[in-house]
């Protein structure tokens, strides 16, 4: 039986940074992926949003996609536009670009690390003991890994084999999604019905288009047809425009579920598998790398022994609520793009509130991942949220905060006067870097916070203590995060 200490179903975005998550901390790990090749089926999401960038920024890889993307400084808000160019990151815009190009740039990442994907098999069944996992696999081939990650979507065969309830919203609308061509040039961009929107967009080869249909009633179920496309087109445009194929032709709808729990015992969700929820803001990529990156360090210490099983529970505690933060969001913005005249007077008055800057700021960084804050206790409102890219200044010259978050390590930073920390117990496992900032401190969607003494960084960016020389508080925040220190 071949063994692994992490086995990741499914290869999309969120298992492949997953996989190169767990790879750069030192873990054996290994994805099984349905697809017999990378290709992808159809362009699906459509970019990646600040804080996605600002993750991939912190393993030193941002450029790849940024280099292939098309910067975009408005965000769409209902029947307006918001700026995103004000917010205080590196990367204040989003980045249009299509999942088969950031599917393809992860695995070349995941590649460069050695990772292992099992291609053209699925997932079929598993049993845990108290030491592991036994996976079954499509092919007849069985696996044995130390945890079990479920990355493979929204019809999950692991949350489902693990009994994890997925209660959430039934569907109240359905849409067609498919790169079709037509005799006829059709009406570009956006037409909102009664139950949402429909839209063409032109695709790059000039011949084709990208239409989203919403349908006219729900549909759950079955694989659409070339005839289904054209029923929702006359639908919602009153034509076919001469319909001459479709290819890349799916299915979604508004329904928004959540896993009760992203964790059962040594089988764990994240992406699609742990949320689904509606595509409004397209948050779904980017809230499933996000979980990847925090679990992915957290299962690392586990699995090397640094700290104990339980300890996987703070990945539940900290992405359940954001996920949830998620669901309503979609909710509310599908809902918003309704012709409904009540609704309509809704949507007028929350375009004329985003238009102060304290509201479109808030808005920005709720919809983009910046004011994810976890709860982390009292004290500096840096505590629980992501540390920003600072352009320090150190004895050997000038250096930013996530270059030191390459190699996925914690960072403790002094940033008063040169001093000795003692943490000579963790050495092994967090940097100490003395360095001076004298910028402003600004926080997305909560304004100017007074400059912190010294930061202590998770791998995920995230600030654990804020503190100063006196350390107060200081080893039990290491040990809770990082596990018991070394002997002296």
């Amino acid at each position: 039986m071949t063994r692994h200490a992490v086995l990741i179903a499914g290869g999309g975005p969120t298992g492949l940074m997953l996989a190169g998550e767990l790879a750069l901390a030192g873990v054996d790990v290994a994805i099984v992926e349905r697809r017999e090749n990378p290709e992808l089926a159809g362009l699906r999401a459509g970019g990646l949003h600040i804080r996605t960038l600002e993750v991939l920024d912190q393993r030193g890889i941002a450029d790849r996609f940024i280099a292939e993307g098309q910067v975009i400084r408005m965000a769409p808000f209902a029947r307006t536009t918001v700026d995103l160019s004000d917010s205080p990151s590196r990367h204040n815009y989003f980045l249009a670009l299509w999942q088969i190009h950031i599917e393809r740039i992860l695995a070349d990442w995941v590649g460069e690390m050695k990772v292992p994907i099992y291609r053209g098999r699925d997932v079929t069944g598993f049993a845990q003991d108290d030491s592991g996992v036994d996976v079954e696999l499509s092919d007849g081939q069985s696996l044995r890994a130390k945890y079990l990650v479920g990355c493979d979507g929204g019809r999950s065969v692991i949350r489902k084999k693990a009994g994890i309830d997925f209660p959430g919203w039934d569907p109240s609308t359905s849409y067609l999604i498919a790169e079709v061509e037509t005799a006829e040039e059709p009406e570009w961009g956006i037409r909102r019905g009664a139950k949402g929107i429909s839209s063409f967009g032109k695709l790059d080869d000039g011949k084709r288009a990208r239409v989203v249909l919403n349908e006219g009633q729900v549909v759950e179920r079955g694989e659409p047809t070339l005839e289904d496309v054209r029923d929702a087109l006359i639908g919602a445009y009153g034509k076919d425009y001469g319909l001459r194929s479709a290819t890349y032709m799916s299915r979604f709808t508004d329904m928004a579920r959540q896993a009760a729990s992203y964790r059962d015992r040594r089988v764990l969700l994240a992406g699609d598998a742990a949320h689904v929820h509606s595509p409004m803001g397209g948050q779904g990529l980017n809230i499933g790398v996000q979980d990847a990156v925090n679990l992915g360090w957290k299962l690392a210490q586990v699995v090397h022994g640094t700290s104990p099983e339980s300890f996987l529970d703070t990945y539940h505690a900290e992405r359940h609520p954001v996920g949830a933060r998620v669901l309503r969001n979609t909710m509310a913005l599908t809902a918003i793009d309704r012709s409904d005249d009540r609704i309509g007077a809704l949507r007028e008055m929350m375009c004329e509130m985003m238009q102060q800057d304290t509201t479109r700021k808030q808005y920005v960084a709720m919809m983009s991942g910046l004011d994810v804050h976890y709860d982390l206790g009292e004290g500096h409102p840096l505590v629980g949220r992501r540390m920003p890219d600072l352009e320090l200044v150190t004895a050997t010259g000038p250096l930013r905060v996530f270059s030191l978050l390459h190699h996925a390590r914690p960072v403790l930073l002094n940033l008063r006067e040169s001093g000795t920390f003692d943490i000579a117990r963790w050495a092994d496992r967090v940097q100490v870097v003395d360095a001076v900032f004298d910028g402003a401190w600004e926080l997305p969607g909560n304004g100017m916070v007074t400059a912190p003494e010294a930061v202590l960084v998770r791998p995920d960016g995230y600030v654990a203590w804020v503190g100063d020389l006196t350390q107060s508080g200081l080893v039990d925040v290491l040990t809770t995060w990082f596990g018991p220190g070394s002997a002296a």
